[in-house]
């Protein structure tokens, strides 16, 4: 049945969407972009961070830094005596807070006065007090020097936090990571050649059975 438009009568209009609906459109497409756009940079970050920093297997910069009790320790004072781990961070940067509970776990599990090895946390905190307040806050047992202009920070080409390298006795850099590491503990438990600490033989309680 065909319909014949009457003379006279005015033909609807189409509703045009409202100005509100249209801001929302766009503000979807926009997230939508962003989204997008983050997920690549999240997927060449990981990329990066995947691969071993430039110095692996090279022989490890020297440098000399203030800790935050004012004292000065030189790369140089560990040389043929112990290996070295030296992490870069920062107060503001969040994957950092993420790794040092475990570092602290770490050194207060495996390290003592006779240990053949030392952890070095060096803060790129602009502001000397930042680091010293993350550092109170965090109750960080650990050595932690200051690095404010990154000098120390460029000459170890780190390019993103946190950063982690194992530098061995002869002054040579063995491991390299640059970003947060779930198996950071273990990581260095292997680096450093410690034992994973079992039942002791003969304990009371235990299963001495074959």
């Amino acid at each position: 049945m065909e319909t014949t438009a009457l003379e006279g009568v005015p033909v609807p209009a189409k509703p045009r969407p409202s100005l509100k609906t249209m801001a929302v459109v766009i503000t979807l497409a926009i997230f939508t972009i962003l989204i997008t756009w983050r997920a690549h940079v999240l997927e060449k970050t990981l990329e990066r961070e995947s691969e071993q920093p430039a110095l692996v297997d090279q022989v490890a910069p020297a440098f000399s830094a203030s800790t935050l009790d004012g004292r000065t320790v030189s790369l140089s004072d560990f040389r043929g005596q112990k290996n070295v781990v030296v992490s870069f961070w920062a107060s503001w940067c969040g994957p950092c807070r993420m790794e040092m509970p475990g570092l602290v776990k770490f050194y207060q599990t495996h390290h003592n006065a006779t240990s053949d090895f030392e952890i070095l946390a060096v803060s790129i905190d602009e502001d000397p007090k930042d680091a010293q307040d993350f550092a109170e806050a965090q109750k960080l047992n650990l050595p932690v020097l200051l690095d404010p202009k990154s000098t120390v920070a460029d000459a170890y080409q780190v390019d993103g936090i946190p950063t982690m390298f194992v530098i061995d006795k002869q002054g040579k850099i063995t491991y390299g990571h640059s970003g947060f590491d779930m198996g950071m503990e273990y990581q260095l438990m292997r680096e450093l050649g410690i034992k994973e600490k079992g039942p002791v033989e003969g304990a009371a309680g235990a299963d001495t059975s074959h």
